[in-house]
């Protein structure tokens, strides 16, 4: 038996970067929400995922009064390290506008401290919610339903469904077919990840070579996380430590790398995919679960902050001052900067892989993607263009704290 429905302003779907940021913006602005989360507290703190807080999203928290309460890591020193054939370029990813920099922060350490964050201020976080369903989504009061770990079935009332539950959630499979535009598309590249407790690099450092591309992050001061280019379907069991190291140390033309033992290792296809509109009735669509980009360029956890931001903003307007405005530009203010993280996360994934191997592309690519790495290390203009994009374009006139409000 379903107990009688709960009520709330919001329920948010998924205690991710997204889920939790739209909670604790919302909790910031007063407004009541709910998190429901289907894995366990311990499985969303330690979930190792890559990613770097942009200089954007740092101004966007800031801009809350939240920058020191959630976000952890240290400030970037704005270089980026791109090897050539071994040859070292250093590029600024400091696009020269005021405020603080981008944070070399990890996805579980943001997750970390969004939890504690949100559930310091009072907030209502349900981990183990299982049987997720979204009801009455086009009504005025959709219902979510949902079963507790001890089996309870529960329903919740609200006014907005934030769907924050990633590619593979319910929120986007329970808009009806034919609703949605899928955008699809297949870089036809593979990366082999790994995560090693070995020493991390000075600076986040891209190597091109025709070995193929290779990376190098740090995941703490004494974890790194790497980054090698394979076939698309293939198997991490097919990459012991041994080839692991000595593909390192050839992509990243560093003989003397120090290996160290290997804690994760997962193969992975280069995909993008943007959903057209990233709302339905009164879900929307928040992060993954509205778009996926390719790893290269750390957008994709950053424009899940935008998304939330927006969101946020949009609520608060809604709930406060009878504002429908934000609610109904949301899918055309996010999709405006989700293409253009697009379109640069495409460019930079060409370029650097096209550049080095050139058995898929062919020499003619690998000539054009050489020319505009030329053009990245010798051209000031391209050189800052390249920093705008990195910081965090914002394409959003009026948006976060710039229209006038604040987010008070």
């Amino acid at each position: 038996m379903w107990e009688s429905p709960e009520s709330t302003t919001v329920v948010v779907i998924g205690a991710g970067p997204a889920g939790l940021t739209v909670a604790n913006l919302l909790r910031h602005s007063g407004i009541d929400c709910v998190v429901l989360e289907r894995r366990t507290r311990e499985h969303v703190a330690q979930r190792q995922r890559a990613g770097i807080v942009e200089a954007r999203a740092v101004r966007m928290f800031d801009s809350w009064g939240l920058a020191d309460q959630v976000l952890g890591g240290v400030p970037s020193d704005g270089t980026l390290e791109f090897r050539v054939d071994g040859e070292s370029h250093l590029v600024s990813d400091d696009d020269g506008s005021e405020g603080p920099p981008a944070r070399l922060c990890p996805q579980q350490v943001l997750v970390q401290k969004l939890t504690a964050g949100y559930l310091a201020d009072g907030g209502d976080l349900r981990f183990e919610a299982a049987d997720i369903s979204l009801h009455d989504l086009t009504g005025d009061r959709p219902t979510v339903r949902y079963r507790t770990a001890d089996g309870t079935l529960r329903a919740i009332a609200c006014a907005f469904v934030a769907g924050c539950d990633g590619d593979r959630g319910i929120s986007r499979a329970s808009v009806p077919d034919g609703v949605l535009t899928a955008h699809a598309f297949d870089h036809g590249i593979g990366w082999l990840t790994v995560l090693a407790d070995a020493p991390p690099p000075a600076r986040p450092l891209f190597a091109v070579s025709p070995h193929g591309f290779a990376a190098h992050f740090a995941r703490g001061p004494h974890a790194s996380r790497y980054y090698l280019q394979c076939p698309p379907d293939d198997h991490p069991g097919a990459w012991p430590d041994p080839r692991v190291w000595d593909a390192l140390r050839t992509r990243l033309a560093d003989p003397a790398l120090t290996p160290g033992p290997i804690t994760d290792r997962e193969t992975f296809r280069l995909r993008s995919l943007v959903h057209d509109p990233m709302q339905y009735g009164r879900l929307f669509l928040v992060g993954d679960a509205a778009h996926i980009v390719s790893p290269m360029g750390g957008k994709g956890m950053n424009l899940a902050l935008h998304d939330a931001d927006l969101f946020a903003r949009a609520v608060r307007d809604s709930v406060r001052d009878h504002d429908e405005t934000g609610l109904r530009t949301y899918s055309q203010c996010c999709l405006r900067r989700v293409w253009n993280d697009q379109e640069f996360s495409h460019w930079l994934t060409r370029t650097l892989h096209d550049a080095g191997d050139d058995t898929h592309s062919g020499p003619f690519h690998r000539g054009l993607a050489r020319a505009r790495l030329d053009r990245l290390f010798t051209s000031p203009t391209a050189s800052r263009a390249f920093a705008e994009l990195m910081a965090g374009l914002d394409t959003v006139p009026n948006a976060g704290a710039q229209d006038g409000r604040g987010p008070g």
